[in-house]
Parts: C-alpha cells; structure tokens; sequence
C-alpha cells in the first residue's frame, strides 16, 4: 500500500481545496472521524490558491446562500482560536455601489431582505462612500452599500486551518495521490481507485472542482461545470493605501477592489468571458497560470481602472490570468448524485468557492451524516442538471456568458441567451406563429406571452410595469372569464408499470394514489422527517399503470426517486419528450374540447380528479380534468407527433369561444391568486405539508403506510399541543394596485417582520400583486386570530406598503369555479 493509504474508510473526499477540506472538518466535528482526504498533488493546488480571498456576505435573494455566507464568516473568525492557524480573515467592511436605478433598486430589496436573516448592511451614499474608500471617482454613482462585518480572507491560509481542524479530530489527508476510479455495485459507492490500490468506503464526495465533471462522467453523474479564464491584477505599491480599508465593488465597471500588499488589487468579471479547455483540464494542471488575451480584455480593463484612477497611475506588480470553473444556471453543484447512493458533489463554485466553503462544508457533512439537508437545496441539488449539458459547445457558450452575469444586474426579465433551442415542445412552432416571447425553462423554450400572430414580442426587463403587461393581463382575464390554450409539454412525465407500481407510488405519495383506475391525485412526497421531497400528480391508468407528471425543475429530483425506492419488478419509463402536455383552462373550456370528442365531459361523467384515454379530435390522448389555474379545466397528454394537429383543432374550436393562446407569465398570475403551490419557489424541502397548508392532500389514515407519515403525525399533534403551528404559509396581497411582489419581499406584523415573500405576481383579478409567504409567529401559534388582529404590510425596497393575509385563497376560496 501507498504510505499513509489506508485500505478502507467510511468517507473519501476527493480534492483538497479549500471545498474539500471545508467537508472533512465538518464530517469530523459531526462525529465522523474515519475520513480520509485524497489530494493528487498538493491542498489548495487547481483554483483554491490563486483565488482572490472575498469573504463578502451582500447581494443574495436566496436564504440558503445568505446562510452559506454568514456561517461561512463567522466560522473564519473563530477558526484561528481552534486551530492555532490564521484564515487571513479580516472584517474590513465591504462597499457595493450602485451606479443605476435598476441596481439600485435591486439592492434595496436585497439589503431589506438579508437585514431580515441578520446582515448588518446600511445605504450610504456617494460623499460616504468616498469617506470610506477614497480611492475610487463616486460622483457619478447612485449609492452604495456597506456591510462592516464583510472584509478578506486568505485562501491558503484558510484551506490549511480547515484542513489542520479535520487532522486534529482524526481525519487522514493525503497528498499525491490522485483518484482514477468511483467504484459502485448495485447502485451504491463501495470505494475507489486511487494509487494502483483500492480503498473500500461507503461515501465518496467529489470536491474536485474543474475536474469534477470528468470524474462525475465515470460513473454516468452530470455535473457541467466549465473552467474559465478568471483575470485579476496587483499595482505596485500606492502611498497611503489603507491595509484595513473596505471591499470596493462596482459590477457596473465589471471590478472589484482591495489592498493587497501596500497595492491595489483589481479583480474582473467581464462581461463577455472565455471558457478555458473545453476538451479537459489538464490531469497535472496544479500551480499554473494562463496566458492572458490582452485583445479581449484590454476594453474591461480599462473600465474597471478607471473607477479607481490611481490604478491607472501607478505600475502593475501582477497581471494574472487563472482558471475558475462555473455551472450552466450560476448555482452550485451539490448534494448525492441521482442513482449511486452515497455518491456526494461539491463543485461548481462559479467564483465564490472561499466564500461560501464553510456553509456548504457543513451542509454536505449534515447531508452525508443524517441522510437528508437541513437548508432549502432545490436550486443546487445536483440532480437538477440534464446530459446535454455536458456537451462541449453547450459548455463553452453557456460558459462565456454565465461569467458575464456575475456582476450583471439581476433586473426581473433578464434571462440568458446563449446554448438556447436545444429542447423545442412539438407544438414549437405554433408558439412561435402566435407571436410568444420565448424564455428557457430548464433547457426548454416557453411563451412567456403572446405578442399575436405575425407580431414580433418585445420585451426590455424592468422592475416597473412594461408595455406587454397588457398582453399578460387579457390572458389572464381569457383563462378566468372565458378559455385559454396553454404548451406546458416541458412537465417532467414519467410512466410507472409493472407488479409493484401502484404499491411503490403510495409508499413515496402522501395522498392516496392506489384506488380506482381513471382517477388523477395531487399528492406530495416526503421524507423520514415529513419534509416535501417532490410536490406533483399521480394518474392511475389501469392496475399497475401510472402516470406521475411532475415541474420541469424537478425532473431529475424525481426520477431519481423514483429509481430508489423501486422493486426490479417495477418499469419507469421518461416520457416526458414523447408526450406533448396542452393545458385548456377555463369556463368554456368544456365547451371548446365538448366539439372535438364524442365523450360525455359533464361534470356527473367526467368529475373532478377524473382520468383516462379518450378519442380527441381523432387522437387517442390522455385527458384529465385538472386545473393548476383556478379554474374548470383539462391537462391533455398528447403523443408528440400527433400534437400539432390536436393543437389546430382546439385553436379551430376555441375561436367561437373567445379562446387565446396563454403563457407562463398568467400561469404565475392565476396561480397566485388562487395560491396553489410551486415546489422549488415558494415550498422546498425544508417545508413540512402542515405549515405548507397542504394538510388537506394527505392521507394520513391510509391502508398502507408512507415515507415520513410517523414524522408528519408527531408533529401534528405537536401542533395540537401548542394550540396552532409555529409558521404557517399564507397568501398575501398588496392592497395599493401599484406596486408589483417578485421574491424576498420582508412581510411585517405591527412594524415587525415575521417572514418573506416567497414567491409574486399580479393577480389582474384581484387589482394589486399578490404572493405566498412563510411567516412566523415569534412563540406564538400562527392562528387565523393572530393573523386577522395584525396590521400587515411589506416592504418593496425600502417602502412599507399595507397588505392583507390570508390562509384560504383569496380568489374563490371554496374551489367552487374548480368544480363546474
């Protein structure tokens, strides 16, 4: 054996960066000491030790990122104490400016919302800033923003204090050992492959950064991360320059800027990016520079100098050039893969690896020790990634321009373009003739809105109200007074056949799922702990034949699942590309498919939750009598290649019915008031279905028995106890029609806050914007009283505006209009 390699542990991490070593200390001081560490030259050697040491808390919606980073900051400040090795940290404050009223306004609500979670953050202005930060030209920006416990870290140094932390608890580090294989047997991690030796283990976690996709690749795990070139420069010494003086930021002049060394260092995250060995990284790639495209860079570079004029004055020590590795949404990779239990990602930093190394240290370790994340993953489980992610030109243009929008301003319609049409609906073209604004929905394209037939859509994004709004609200108002024809085919289908189906899907569903045939269930999956681990529809077509039909950011969530839990006797099947999904919705939408089939579809036929395959418009198609909208309505599941022409025939038969094609934007706008859920946006996997308000979808006295029932029981009668759950979602609405709700908006009980929006709209039925909070009743029950005795208002940056709260749906509260 190697010296130091040991033949079998329970955890083998791969990679000794900074990520790396952040999860072997958190393993260790969770208890799990028989850990090894496999380094393949030295720690810190890929990106770690070139990486430019922020440890910057501002400018996430997120709570899970913003928890990442608080813990990440506070863990660098004490590990000196435990370890006797400095971090280099030092809480010299951080300045975010904002140079334009778009940032602006996207700051306020970021600052309002991260106050909420704990971050010291204030708005200063350009005098202040200047008083601060005296280097850098603040005539011309709006305001800033400081943070006084934000500062630097050094990267080196703080990978080696996590790593010294792990050591002294147990854990074995190794350097010089590389990792060549994963080896797995009957779907679970059994060890690796690492010096001609094999070393047995139970877990493996891929903390390998750029190489991580090559690895994942080995044993079939998509991870689609992508190197870049990432550029920074050191100035000579500047005369006078403050070693404690505050993080500078200005995205708008694509820099970030900090002392370094009696010098400045400028940092850059340009706005058109270069990918960097889209064939591989380089297996002996450790210490090394790239060579830097002065061409490419030199307009950047002479914005981001010219912030701070002294840059430009003095000579630059250092120019370098190095790679960082980022993934196609800007997210991080994590979580265990889809399909190898005890198989565990960490890569996929884009950038803010340092700092957000002590959070998702710990949030692996809890994964890896207690089988489930104690924090809302469902923006970077690694399962949320597809296969045609990994291909080379996806990764270099998807690449270049995710880099970009690192410093971009995250105004509400941007969206990327680059790597688009790969996933087209086969109704794709009818979207496009009608004249919709196409936005990416997890590779797919979707109509946002109708611009009308033989109109090109135009949209800038804003945070105010834009002239499209018009086409949003006539399709929202089709689907409540009349009927709407809506292309959601990019919902993830699976089928589900075979001795065993409908028992595994009412051992995974919550609801009951395993009845009469020709019967549609809206049902929720937990997890031993009673949390939502998939929130969708169960349709039982025959005995051991199902349909489960599920969001398209939970696709992959769900297949894996699925795969887990089932016997060999049981078939899953994606369809989803073989099925297109046409949605018609709306008071006459019986009418409209009442001339295309021969079927009785009254209500005493063909009730709500009924199912089954129908002749259509001369198409055997799957129709069901659902409604995510609010309204009397079918979902039709139509083969791809006979959708266009069930498409036409319902287009040709709504037309005396005062039918419109309908987007994503009044899917979100009918939802709202009617304040169904979104699995992924306004309830994740740390939400009990109790204090979801899902209560009502649950079949706790079932025949047979469902993961997490025990759990979701013990805390219902915690519950009783208490006298009422300790928070609860409800449906807030503003009650100015003026101002709009997007996400992360503080909600406040007599001047208090007590959560935040989760998730907003524009209920165009209701006459203001309205959204779906979590709030919290700060030791007291969250009851229909306590919530009808407050005062109620949201901040929507920075201005408290006065709105109401409700447990039931505001519009038809009953389900009445559901059930025509």
């Amino acid at each position: 054996m190697t010296v130091g390699l040991p033949d079998r542990a329970r955890v083998v991490v791969i990679g000794g960066g900074v990520i790396g070593s952040s999860v072997a200390y958190h393993l260790a001081h969770a208890g799990w000491t028989d850990v090894v560490v496999l380094e393949r030259d030295r720690l810190t050697s890929g990106t770690t030790w070139h990486a430019a040491g922020l440890m910057t808390c501002f400018g996430s919606t997120s709570e899970t990122s913003t928890a990442i980073r608080l813990y990440s900051r506070d863990l660098y400040a004490r590990l000196e104490a435990e370890t006797g090795q400095s971090t280099g940290f030092r809480p010299v404050g951080l300045i975010e400016a904002a140079a334009d009223r778009d940032r602006l306004e996207e700051y306020r609500r970021v600052a309002a919302f991260q106050r909420h979670l704990g971050l010291e953050v204030h708005e200063i202005s350009p005098t202040e800033m200047s008083d601060l930060f005296p280097w850098a030209r603040t005539d011309d920006l709006l305001a800033g923003f400081f943070v006084p416990g934000d500062g630097r870290v050094n990267p080196v140094d703080l990978t080696m204090a996590l790593a010294k932390g792990a050591r002294a608890l147990g854990v074995r580090l190794v350097e010089g050992v590389a990792v060549t294989d994963v080896l797995t047997s009957g779907g679970a991690v059994t060890g690796v492959r690492a010096a001609g030796q094999t070393i047995e283990c139970e877990y493996v976690v891929n903390c390998t950064g750029m190489w991580a996709r090559e690895l994942g690749e080995r044993n079939g795990v998509v991870i689609p991360n992508q190197a870049a070139e990432h550029y920074y420069l050191i100035t000579d010494t500047i005369e006078g320059l403050d070693p404690n003086a505050p993080v500078f930021e200005d995205p708008s002049s694509y820099g970030y800027y900090r002392e370094e060394g009696g010098g400045m260092m400028v940092g850059l995250f340009e706005p058109e990016a270069a990918a960097w060995r889209v064939e591989g990284i380089p297996s002996d790639f450790s210490f090394g520079t790239l060579p830097a495209d002065w061409d490419r860079m030199a307009p950047f570079l002479e914005k981001a100098m010219a912030r701070v004029p002294i840059t430009q004055e003095v000579g630059i020590r250092t120019f370098f050039c190095g790679p960082e590795s980022f993934t196609p949404d800007l997210a991080p990779a994590v979580g265990e893969a889809p399909g190898i239990r005890g198989y565990f990602v960490g890569a996929g930093m884009n950038s803010v690896g340092i700092l957000s190394a002590g959070g998702l240290g710990r949030i692996l370790a809890h994964w890896i020790t207690t089988g489930r994340p104690d924090v809302d993953v469902t923006g970077f489980n690694v399962d949320r990634f597809r296969v045609d992610q990994l291909e080379p030109a996806y990764r270099a243009a998807r690449t270049a321009e995710v880099l970009g929008t690192v410093y971009a301003a995250h105004t509400p319609g941007t969206q990327l373009t680059s790597a688009r049409g790969r996933l087209l609906s086969p109704v794709h073209d009818r979207l496009v003739a009608q004249g919709g604004f196409l936005r990416e929905v997890s590779g797919w394209e979707g109509a946002d809105w109708f611009a009308g037939a033989g109109r090109t859509p135009e949209a800038e994004p804003t945070w105010g109200r834009a002239p499209w709004f018009e086409q949003w609200e006539q399709e929202h108002r089709a689907v409540r007074e009349a009927v709407g024809l809506m292309d959601l085919s990019f919902m993830a289908k699976f089928r589900v056949q075979g001795q065993g189906a409908g028992s595994l899907l009412d051992r995974l569903s919550a609801a009951a799922v395993n009845g009469d045939p020709g019967v549609i269930t809206y049902t929720q999956w937990l997890n031993d702990d009673g949390r939502i681990e998939a929130d969708l529809t169960v349709t039982k077509l025959d005995q051991d034949d199902f349909l489960v039909v599920a969001s398209d950011t939970a696709h992959g969530h769900v297949r894996a699942r699925l795969h887990r839990f089932a016997e060999a006797t049981v078939s899953i099947t994606d369809v989803t590309v073989d099925y297109a999904q046409l949605n018609v919705q709306g008071p006459r939408s019986r009418e409209v498919l009442s001339e295309l089939t021969d079927i009785d579809l009254s209500t005493e036929a063909f009730g709500f939750r009924s199912a089954g395959w129908v002749e259509l418009a001369g198409t055997r198609v799957l129709l069901a009598r659902i409604t995510y909208l609010g309204e009397l309505g079918y979902e039709l599941s139509v083969p791809a290649g006979d959708a266009l022409r069930v498409h036409d025939a319902i287009q040709s038969a709504g037309t005396t019915h005062g039918l419109r094609p309908v987007g994503l934007k009044a899917l979100a706008s009918l939802r709202m008031e009617k304040a169904y859920r979104d699995y992924g946006h306004d309830i994740d996997n740390t939400d009990c279905p109790l204090e979801a308000g899902l209560g009502f979808a649950l079949a706790l006295d079932k025949p047979a028995d469902f993961i997490g029932r025990e759990a979701v029981l013990a805390r219902q009668a915690a519950n009783a106890a208490a006298g009422g759950m300790a928070r609860r979602m409800v449906q807030v609405r503003l009650l100015d029609p003026g101002p709009l709700l997007f996400h992360a908006e503080i909600v406040l009980r007599d001047g208090q806050p007590v959560g935040y929006v989760r998730a907003g709209s524009y209920g165009w039925t209701l006459g203001s914007a309205v959204g779906l909070a979590m709030v919290e009743g700060g030791g007291q029950p969250v009851t229909s009283e306590w919530l009808a005795s407050g005062r109620w208002e949201i901040d929507v940056a920075g201005t408290r505006c006065a709105a109401a709260v409700s447990v039931r749906p505001m519009y038809d509260p009953t389900s009445v209009r559901v059930r025509l």
